[in-house]
């Protein structure tokens, strides 16, 4: 047997068992598969939650679990929104994939909302129905921290709620000093606004009264140019009689030359 032989030999094996390759077959299916895309994506998220839920079991900061868990709470409900999709596509037949393919995508698609579900959220886990109607069972671990007696005794404060109601009194103080902080600075705007007020009412009249003097001055100026106007036409008219009268007179006399050549 040639090498050549070996290795079309190797090559029909290694074709023949491609197909049982899982991350070759996510690989090729993933393009066209939409179940493979969308139950990534949903496992992705589930692992995301999980993480978040560890960070929210180790905070110290109580407003941060808070807050951390509506979010797992929406990301839940989220999830829970993807398993009808999810199991509709699971049943599509899809090229490439045997029964026993399909019949493992239904059965990871059922296990789904248990895993959706499990995921902590700071909430009351709901009871799991059976599968017929029975009676609910005693919760033992349910303990109460007094025995049914709330004596005056019960209602009394502690150290710790003392420090607390200190505390708020001290916050509302702070907060009402700061509000009657705002409270003088709002009155001391409105003093000022009534100032002004007062002052734009007293500089009224002056305005008036420089309206007045402007347009008796615009006027007294458009008559001075129109008398300007005239007294330069005038001057104008007198000053051409005279240029006339002169050049009249020296035509005359170079009349009165030429003649006296002309009779020589």
């Amino acid at each position: 047997m040639s090498v050549i032989d070996i290795l079309t030999r190797v090559d029909t094996i290694c074709k023949k068992y491609d197909r049982y390759d899982v991350s070759q077959k996510d690989t090729n299916i993933s393009g066209d598969d939409a179940f493979a895309r969308l139950y990534a994506a949903v496992e992705s998220d589930i692992e995301s939650a999980l993480q978040k839920a560890e960070t929210a079991s180790s905070e110290k900061n109580r407003a941060s679990v808070v807050a951390i868990n509506a979010e797992l709470r929406r990301t839940k409900a989220r999830l829970f929104e993807e398993v009808p999709k999810l199991q509709r596509l699971a049943v599509k037949k899809i090229k490439g994939l045997s029964t026993e393919e399909l019949t493992a995508r239904n059965d990871l698609v059922l296990a789904l909302p248990d895993r959706i579900q499990a995921i902590p959220d700071g909430s009351a886990a709901a009871p799991k129905s059976s599968g017929g109607w029975g009676t609910s069972a005693p919760r033992t671990e349910i303990k109460f921290d007094s025995d049914g007696r709330f004596d005056n005794e019960y209602f009394q404060q502690t150290e710790e709620s003392s420090q607390f109601r200190q505390e708020y009194e001290m916050r509302k103080i702070k907060q009402e000093q700061g509000l009657d902080v705002i409270a003088e600075g709002l009155d001391t705007l409105k003093n000022m606004a009534s100032d002004m007020n007062e002052e734009f009412d007293r500089q009224v009249p002056l305005m008036d009264e420089i309206d007045t003097k402007v347009d008796k001055a615009t006027s007294d100026l458009k008559n001075t140019n129109v008398r300007l106007k005239d007294t330069v036409q005038q001057l104008r008219s007198s000053r051409n009689f005279c240029i006339d009268i002169i050049l009249l007179c020296i035509i005359l006399g170079i009349a009165a030359y030429l003649y006296n050549v002309l009779k020589k």
